[in-house]
């Protein structure tokens, strides 16, 4: 079943707890903090509903992403959803639904990792993702631990009851992005646990309703925007970030995936498909941000009239290789597809070029973003302070006079320049380059896995070739 927009916010009307700035949201499909992110996830759910966008976004009657892929081709048709519903949000939205549709597709591919020596999750994994794809759910969720210790003062989510029908957890968890817009939410760890850890080896879904259950949202950049014209993208694409509270949250044991065992805790991301399918569709979602950015940057240097310069043709050459670099790492991690559980879980992206993927995004988004702003100049700390200065009857037409440029209005070049900042030097701005370099979580862990991902043993071999072809007989 496809939801549409309207179902999406009636379901989100059911009474979850939300907190920010000391009050209790009673709804947040009004409340100003998080009303136009909602309505943009509903026009995703809209898109998907909609039969021209149909064969793109569909497949079998669900989203695409809930797909399990078998072949090259299923990777190519379901990056091509991700572009869709990436290009609806120009890369801001990352969390959207189709992140975690990818990542239980990914544990329904290989649902034997979920067996462990004490608990068998393997069913529950595959109900989860039954259950979502089904009911075109979205699953937010929050797999990092707050910079606490353990030990009498326990913080983490745990377990402290322990029932016939299920189990009672307390603590918290952080950075749970797009969780006051989800349906449900996935509590888990992706951060490496001690072999012995068995306290904090669990992974859990909920409804975002459950009693018990609290969410403290950060600060929101769509309440303090002016309006859409002033603040064009944190008016609308603010998916926010909250800090997860369990109060003594009953779980039934039949959305438990994992329970006090490290190894099944940790390999429901490394040993299935889902790590690589939440890649592959941050990459797509990357991809088109850079589209975007590198598009506005060639408006801003016409409207500065400098496109003709150097200097300035060869800053763009610069940020159009960085596309085609991101474009790349998407079409080479589906062009070297392999083989999942010897293809009984059908296919996954490649994981070096995907791993590799998460190391080039977190390096070259700082680098576009600085180099855009070079090209945009002093204009964007000139502004008027909103679009209520060009409405303003006396000082209207001394901005049209005053702010325009040969070929266009001050109200296209000032609507140009707020949209520039908006992505380049706010405070939202600022989140999203921290974002993008820990948008897979923190490189400790990546690049770790990158490490000995296997392409290491390769190139470690080419020059022990090198090194084992000559000797000191070569010495003359």
């Amino acid at each position: 079943m496809t939801r549409s927009g309207q179902e999406y916010l009636e379901a989100l009307r059911d009474g979850r707890e939300v907190w920010l700035d000391g009050e209790r949201v009673k709804d947040v499909t009004v409340h100003p903090a998080f009303r136009s992110a909602a309505a943009s996830f509903a026009r995703l759910h809209d898109l998907a509903a909609d039969p021209a966008h149909g064969s793109v976004l569909r497949a079998g009657g669900v989203h695409r992403a809930y797909a399990v892929p078998r072949s090259y081709e299923d990777l190519v048709a379901r990056r091509r959803a991700y572009k869709l519903w990436a290009e609806a949000s120009y890369g801001f939205l990352g969390r959207t639904p189709d992140y975690m549709a990818s990542g239980a597709a990914g544990f329904a591919a290989v649902p034997d990792v979920f067996t462990g020596e004490g608990f068998d999750g393997a069913p529950n994994a595959l109900a989860f993702h039954r259950r979502l794809a089904e009911s075109d759910l979205f699953c937010a969720f929050t797999i990092t631990n707050p910079a606490s210790g353990t030990g009498e003062d326990d913080l983490l989510v745990r377990v402290v009851e322990e029932r016939d029908d299920g189990i009672v957890v307390r603590g918290a968890k952080t950075v749970g992005t797009g969780a006051v817009f989800a349906d449900e939410i996935l509590v888990g760890t992706i951060e490496p646990l001690a072999p012995d850890d068995t306290e904090h080896a669990l992974t859990f879904s909920v409804p975002v309703d459950t009693p018990g259950l609290r969410l403290v949202s950060r600060t929101s950049y769509e309440q303090r925007a002016r309006s859409v014209f002033d603040q064009p993208l944190s008016a609308r694409y603010d998916e926010n970030d909250a800090l997860l509270v369990c109060d003594d949250v009953f779980v039934p044991w039949e959305r438990v995936l994992t329970y006090r065992d490290p190894a099944t805790t940790a390999g429901m991301w490394w040993r299935t498909p889902a790590y690589l399918n939440f890649t592959h569709q941050s990459a797509t979602r990357f991809w088109t941000k850079l589209e975007f950015l590198t598009g506005l940057a060639i408006l801003i240097i016409r409207s500065n009239g400098t496109d003709k310069l150097p200097a300035v043709t060869q800053a763009v050459g610069r940020l159009l290789g960085m596309v085609a670099q991101a474009k790349a790492f998407v079409l080479g991690a589906e062009a070297s597809w392999e083989e999942v559980d010897g293809g009984r879980g059908g296919v996954r992206p490649g994981q070096e070029i995907s791993f590799a993927q998460r190391i080039m995004a977190g390096e070259i988004h700082p680098r576009a973003v600085a180099d855009i702003r070079l090209l945009a100049g002093g204009a964007l700390i000139q502004l008027p302070a909103s679009g209520r200065d060009l409405l303003h009857p006396e000082l209207g037409p001394l901005l049209r006079k005053y702010v325009r440029t040969p070929g266009e209005t001050a109200e296209d070049r000032i609507k140009l320049l707020k949209l520039a900042w908006d992505a380049l030097g706010s405070e939202f701005a600022g989140r999203h380059e921290h974002y993008e370099r820990f948008y897979q979580g923190a490189p400790h862990v990546y690049l770790t896995m990158q490490t000995w991902a296997g392409g290491a043993d390769d190139c470690e071999a080419l020059a022990r070739a090198c090194l084992d072809g000559y000797d000191l007989g070569t010495v003359r």
